[in-house]
């Protein structure tokens, strides 16, 4: 008997136990034997339907399918090229999703507006203000007016509205710091951390580059400049010091 028959006759049984009859001599099986338990039933036919799938494949079982675990968010250099700024202003939703389309969503996690809004309330460009109806909404403060956030007034299909805008500057300075954002969702904030997420200065860069040049390992530049080992190789990566999160140490 090959192992395909095997597994039909075995099928047969599994069947006939599922509805009730006893597969040793095709009698019915008294209602007060443990193997006509209406749960005992349902099991029978979900073992049923399982070696169905099995003999329907040739007598193998079919590969478990598991579903791919997606990366960050991250930017290769040449989507990074494909960045346009928007000459009108954009909401942070658009900002998101024109992202979000520059990757490929199969494999990587998207940026979500919750996470840029986040970024920017930590480095207090935003502001989380009460509203009449005791509601709150994050606003653009005096120093998110001075890179280019502000709000404009619309009228909607509940009357009017005011929506928070990015201008060609304010967009531009986004997506300059898309490792920032990134790097303040993906790592926990740590004491030796302060600069975790902010913006990188030309002073910062210059410090890195020497320090990295130095041979210095990753977790004590990220000490000295207090930010966060994944924040320091997402840096290196983006000034092309490294190829991938990885190389350095």
């Amino acid at each position: 008997m090959t192992e395909l028959e095997k597994i039909e006759y075995a099928k047969s049984f599994i069947d006939k136990l599922a509805n009730g009859v006893n597969p040793l001599d095709d009698s019915p099986i008294p209602d007060n034997d443990i193997a006509n338990n209406v749960r005992l039933s349902r099991c029978f036919f979900y073992v049923s339907d399982i070696l169905r799938q099995v003999i329907e494949n040739g007598g193998v079982q079919s590969a478990k399918v598991t579903k791919q675990r997606k990366n960050e968010f991250a930017l290769s250099d040449g989507e990074r090229k494909k960045i346009q700024i928007s000459e009108t202003p954009l909401t942070v939703s658009e900002i998101s999703n024109h992202l979000n389309n520059l990757v490929n969503l199969e494999t990587t996690k998207k940026i979500s507006a919750a996470t840029i809004n986040n970024w920017l309330l930590n480095l207090q460009l935003l502001e989380v203000v009460s509203q009449p109806n005791g509601k709150t909404r994050k606003l653009p403060t005096e120093q998110g007016n001075e890179i280019g956030i502000f709000t404009e007034e619309r009228t909607g299909q509940y009357g009017a509205y005011i929506t928070v805008l990015f201008s060609s500057s304010a967009q531009q300075f986004i997506y300059d710091n898309i490792d920032a954002i990134v790097d303040s969702k993906r790592e926990k904030e740590d004491p030796l951390s302060e600069f975790h997420g902010r913006p990188w200065t030309e002073a910062h860069d210059e410090c890195l580059i020497d320090l990295f040049k130095k041979n210095v390992p990753v977790s004590e530049i990220a000490s000295t400049l207090k930010r966060t080992d994944g924040g320091i190789r997402a840096r290196l990566k983006r000034l092309g010091l490294i190829e991938n999160r990885s190389d350095a140490n």
